[in-house]
C-alpha cells in the first residue's frame, strides 16, 4: 500500500484578524500574492484565499480585488486555488459568490449552515487600532448572523459546483453540519470524494478540544465511511495542536494567518513560518506531504487549466 500523503492548506489572510493584530497579515494585493507563493514554496498545496480592501485592509469581496492577486498566483505556482465563499457575516451571498464565479476555481470553501461567528471576545486585549472600522467589526459579530441557510447552499451548490465544476472544502464547525452535509449527499447533491475542514475554537462553534476531535471524526465515519477525506482548522492558539493530532488521526491539515497569528509563541512573519511548522511535525510523524498533483488526484478536482 503505497504511504498516506497529507495535504497542506494555508488559509493566507482571511476576513477575521485585523491590521492591528499583527504587522505580518497581508493586506494588499501584493502581499497576498508575495504570501501565497511562499506558503506554496514551503510545501502547501492548497491556497484559500480571501481579499482585503487595498486602502485599509477591510475584508470585501470586490472581484476586481481577487483578480489583482489570483492570476499571479496561478502563474507562480502549481498549488489549488480554493476562494472562500464564506466572506464575512456582514456580505451577502451575492457578494460572496462575485468572485469565485468570476474565476470558476478548482475549489472552494463551503460553510455548511447558519451561525453565530462571534468575534468580538478579540476586544477584550487592549491595543491601538490602525483603523476605525475595525473594532466596529468585530463588535458587530455580537449581534449578527453567518447566514448560509439550506437555499444558500443549494444556490453555491449548483452555480459553483454543477454551473463551474468547482469541488469544496466543507467547512463543519459543528456536528450538526455533518448531518447537513449528509441531507445533500442523500439528495445528490454533492458526491465523494468529499474533503470536510472540521474548525474549533470559534465562538458559536464546537470549542477546541481533542474529545470534540474523536467525536466529530466518529459521526464523520459514520455518516461517510471511505467516502471522505477530513482536515483540521483550529482557531487561534489551538491551531498547531489540535492539527498535529489531526494528522495522527489520519487528517489533514490547515494553517495560516486566517487562523492563528502565531507561529510559535512569536507572531509569524508570514504564512510560510507555519507551513514550515506544520511540515517538522508531519516530518516527525514519518509523514509525507501531499504534493498539488496529488492533492488534485485525492480530490477529484478539475486541474489548474480548466
Amino acid at each position: 500500500m503505497a504511504p498516506r500523503k497529507v495535504i497542506i492548506t494555508c488559509a493566507i489572510t482571511g476576513s477575521v484578524h485585523t491590521p492591528s493584530m499583527s504587522p505580518h497579515l497581508p493586506v494588499t494585493p501584493d502581499q497576498i500574492a508575495a504570501d501565497a507563493i511562499a506558503a506554496a514554496e514551503a510545501g502547501a498545496s492548497i491556497l484559500h484565499l480571501h481579499a482585503r480592501d487595498p486602502k485599509d485592509g477591510r475584508p470585501t469581496a470586490d472581484p476586481d480585488v481577487f483578480m489583482q492577486f489570483l492570476p499571479r498566483i496561478k502563474q507562480a505556482t502549481s498549488a489549488v486555488i480554493n476562494i472562500t465563499t464564506g466572506g464575512s457575516s456582514l456580505m451577502t451571498l451575492d457578494q460572496r459568490l462575485a468572485a469565485p464565479l468570476r474565476a470558476e476555481p478548482e475549489m472552494c470553501s463551503l460553510n455548511m449552515g447558519s451561525m453565530n461567528f462571534a468575534l468580538f471576545p478579540m476586544l477584550d486585549r487592549p491595543r491601538e487600532w490602525q483603523h476605525e472600522w475595525e473594532p466596529k467589526l468585530l463588535e458587530a459579530t455580537r449581534d449578527t448572523i453567518f447566514k448560509n441557510t439550506f437555499a444558500d447552499m443549494e444556490t453555491v451548490l449548483e452555480r459553483l459546483g454543477d454551473g463551474c465544476g468547482t469541488r469544496f472544502e466543507f467547512e463543519c464547525y459543528d456536528v450538526g453540519h455533518l448531518y447537513s452535509l449528509a441531507h445533500f449527499r442523500d439528495r445528490g447533491l454533492v458526491s465523494g470524494p468529499l474533503f470536510i475542514q472540521f474548525v474549533f475554537g470559534i465562538l458559536g462553534g464546537i470549542g477546541a478540544d481533542p474529545d470534540n476531535l474523536v467525536h466529530m471524526k466518529r459521526i464523520a465515519d459514520k455518516l461517510f465511511g471511505d467516502s471522505y477525506q477530513f482536515s483540521v482548522l483550529a482557531a487561534g492558539r489551538h491551531q498547531m495542536p489540535m492539527i498535529s493530532i489531526a494528522a495522527a488521526m489520519g487528517g489533514n491539515v490547515r494553517v495560516g494567518l486566517e487562523d492563528s497569528l502565531y507561529d510559535g509563541r512569536q507572531l509569524a512573519k508570514s504564512n510560510a513560518d507555519q507551513v514550515r511548522r506544520i511540515r517538522s511535525v508531519l516530518d516527525g510523524l514519518s509523514l509525507d506531504i501531499a504534493t498539488p498533483t496529488e492533492a488534485r488526484e485525492m480530490l477529484a478536482l478539475k486541474g489548474g487549466d480548466r
